[in-house]
């Protein structure tokens, strides 16, 4: 599709669909790459970890800048098994938001731990530094921030809180690879500023597999080497084959896997930068609505924009106008943790996280990915302004 002209005027009633997300475009540009290194996987005959793996867990412990990278099933069971790191006790918490995926908390409540939450900054929908400190308890033992959308949380303040009651920061990075923020004077890489870093490559992700497959970062071999251990049900090589330290889970990424997303790691550069440049086209465009609030990037964090989500009055109309023109949206995410059914025994009540309540009622995340258009992308602005009678 041809590039729009500034201020050229789309038919938004009549045009063809246009996506949340469209994994088939990328794919079309990398059909050859990644057919050549699916035949390669399949030629070796050696499917489940084996060299491909070694050599992904290589590539993108470089990316990031970290010393250790542990490919895992998903990027749920890279938080449980970061969970079971710590050998959780009855009554043990760990404190996270409340305004994320499930698996954040359902990692804690799995491994045995108590699930304990914290409000939400209304400004970059990540946890906030302040609401933690007023819940850590004797009983915390870890903090499980997320770096929610693209954008990594305000690290610092809670490292702080962290040091200072002997507790481990443990990455949500799911939706953030790439994403970097400045610590100590210095950027970082989303992950690998706690002491585990928690990924996914569920194919939505900026780095996408070809289905479930995860990552764990640390720059604690100890902690590297018992993750490799639980990942192959706690089998220990210094013990022999066969023979089991400890209960682990069969929690491995399948070398087709990690080819493909080998593969993709070397373009996520330029794709981020296509993210970042189509965020910015949203901002300029959007700001003069008074009824939007587009996203916060602070200036100290780069944010990688694995979803574009704003703030927007009558959120459920306006997703209704957009669906009925073609245009597709989603709502990331409409239930807050502390309200699910399952977590009803935690004690928590309605109005007990304003913050991420309100979130979850006006949140609604527009068609971003690196093959959008110029084209597209002024029709999803027009049709938007059009509701609002812009």
């Amino acid at each position: 599709m041809g590039e729009l002209r500034m201020g050229a005027r789309v038919d938004v009633e009549s045009a063809g669909p246009i996506p949340l997300l469209d994994l088939a475009r990328q794919h079309l540009h990398l059909g050859e790459e990644l057919t050549a290194a699916v035949r390669r996987v399949a030629e070796s005959q050696s499917f489940v970890l084996g060299a491909a793996v070694e050599e992904f867990e290589a590539a993108i412990a470089h990316y990031l800048g970290v010393g250790h990278a542990i490919g895992v099933a998903s990027g749920t069971d890279a938080l449980y098994l970061c969970m079971r790191l710590l050998d959780l006790r009855d009554g043990d918490e760990v404190i996270t938001s409340p305004f994320t995926f499930f698996a954040t908390a359902g990692a804690i409540a799995n491994a045995g731990g108590r699930v304990v939450f914290a409000d939400i900054d209304p400004l970059t929908f990540n946890l906030d530094p302040r609401c933690v400190a007023d819940v850590i308890s004797e009983r915390t033992r870890a903090i499980l921030p997320v770096h929610l959308f693209g954008q990594m949380v305000e690290l610092q303040p809670l490292l702080d809180l962290a040091d200072q009651r002997g507790l481990w920061i443990i990455e949500d990075a799911a939706q953030s690879m790439g994403a970097k923020a400045l610590v100590g004077g210095s950027w970082r890489a989303g992950g690998t500023v706690g002491t585990l870093g928690c990924f996914s490559f569920y194919p939505t992700k900026n780095l996408g597999g070809w289905g479930d497959g995860g990552l764990i970062t640390t720059n604690d071999p100890d902690l590297a080497e018992r993750l490799r251990r639980l990942r192959v049900h706690g089998e220990d090589p210094g013990l022999g084959r066969y023979v089991h330290g400890e209960v682990g889970v069969n929690s491995r990424l399948d070398a087709i896997q990690a080819a493909v997303l080998s593969v993709k790691l070397r373009h996520l550069p330029g794709w981020t930068e296509l993210r970042r440049a189509r965020a910015a086209e949203y901002d300029r465009r959007l700001d003069v609505l008074a009824e939007v609030t587009t996203p916060v990037a602070q200036p100290d964090r780069f944010h990688v924009y694995n979803l574009y989500t704003i703030r927007a009055q009558r959120r459920t109309a306006l997703r209704d106008h957009l669906t009925k023109r073609n245009i597709g949206s989603g709502v990331y995410y409409p239930l807050p943790l502390h309200r699910q059914p399952c977590f009803r025994g935690l004690g928590y009540e309605a109005g007990q996280f304003p913050q991420a309540e309100r979130a979850a009622e006006e949140v609604l995340s527009l068609p971003l990915f690196p093959e959008l258009t110029a084209a597209e992308q002024g029709r999803v602005v027009e049709t938007i302004q059009g509701f609002y009678g812009g």
